[in-house]
Parts: C-alpha cells; structure tokens; sequence
C-alpha cells in the first residue's frame, strides 16, 4: 500500500497511526502542502479533493477521506480491532471519533486557517495570536466533551482498555493543540492516553518528527 501523506497533517498522522496498530506495511509518498503539492494534477487524478490523505490499496483501489479510510482497514483487516465487538461499544467510539474529525479539526486545518490569516475582504486577516485562539476555541470546546466521554469509558484508552479509533483521532489532536499554544492542564484523561501512547510502538512510529519527509 502506498499512504499519500503529510508529515505534520493530523488526517496523515491518525491515519498513520490506524496502519501502524493494524501491523501492515506501506510505503509513503509525501506530499509538502506548504507549496501546494497536493494540488498537482498528477496528485489531483488521484484524488480531486487534492487534500491528504489518499491510500493506494495493493489491489489499485485508491481511498480518500481518513474517516472511511480507517473503516476499510477496519473492515478489511479486522485483527487487532479498533472498534468493539457491540453495536453500543462501536457507537461510542465512532461518536468519540466524530468529536475531533468533524467538529474540531476541520476548523483548524491548513486552509481554514490560511482563510483566517487571509487579507482578502472576505477573509478575516488574522494574526498568529488570533489563529492560535480561533484553533484554540474549537480544541478547548471538543476536548471539553471528550474529557467527559473518556471518564465514562476508559480503561486506559479512550474506550475501554486497547487502542481503538478514537485513540488515532485523539493523539494528532493533542499534537496540534500544543501547536496552537493551548493549555491542556483542564484535560488530565486526555493526557493520561497520551502518556500511554509515548511508550506504544505504533505510536511512536507515526509521530510526525518520525516520518521521512519531517523538517
């Protein structure tokens, strides 16, 4: 498989992490979004969207959205599962899940933030201050939530006591806060899986400074 990634893209990195925690091998093709290389037309034929991530199957099969990327590895390669064995079980993580990839990180990606930082009139001229407090509100807001959510659920990991999709949403998000210069002290669970992914090797292995297009 190849994974069409980004270094320091949080859609990159959970999805590294899916791959890493499943045990399967891939090769990847980086993609610096800082000069726009997503937007080629070689990249765009593979996925129009031209965002990141995009994994080419060993079949040719090519998958965009880390969201239904991860269900497939899930439903393809169901060992080690990463969501439970109920239908409640799976709704709560995927619930976990939607906290961060659909309410906090697409308001803090690199092109809604180009727009906050953006001189345009239609756009809102923000300074890094500013973008740190718009990305800052969205992450206290979620993280707020999941906090709750991990108290009723964790045995260690987000839900219960093995790394589960949550847990690949969740480590690039806490990631990403420290980017934007929040204070995650409020958030102790939260920090607490954390610590547990630093020592795992799946983990360790889809850190950002750990990929081979890092600078």
């Amino acid at each position: 498989m190849i994974l069409h990634g980004y270094w320091r893209s949080g859609t990159s990195y959970r999805t590294r992490i899916a791959l890493n925690l499943k045990g399967l091998e891939y090769q990847q093709e980086a993609l610096d979004l800082r000069t726009g290389a997503q937007k080629s037309d070689a990249y765009l034929r593979l996925n129009p969207q031209g965002l990141v991530p995009a994994l080419e199957t060993d079949d040719g099969l090519v998958l965009t959205q880390s969201p239904a990327i991860l269900e497939w590895l899930e439903e393809t390669h169901p060992e080690p599962p990463l969501l439970p064995s109920d239908a409640a079980g799976r709704a709560q993580v995927r619930a976990m899940a939607a906290v961060i990839g659909c309410d906090i990180h697409p308001l803090n990606n690199l092109r809604v933030l180009k727009a906050v930082r953006g001189l345009n009139p239609d756009q809102m001229g923000a300074d890094q201050a500013g973008v740190d407090a718009w990305a800052g509100r969205w992450i206290i807001d979620g993280f707020t939530a999941l906090e709750t959510l991990v108290a009723r659920h964790s045995e260690g990991w987000c839900f219960g006591a093995v790394p589960t999709l949550a847990d690949c949403y969740l480590i690039p998000q806490l990631y990403s806060a420290r980017r934007f210069h929040v204070d995650l002290a409020a958030f102790p669970r939260l920090l607490e899986i954390e610590s547990r992914a630093e020592a795992h090797p799946a983990f360790i292995a889809a850190l950002p400074e750990n990929q081979p297009d890092a600078d």
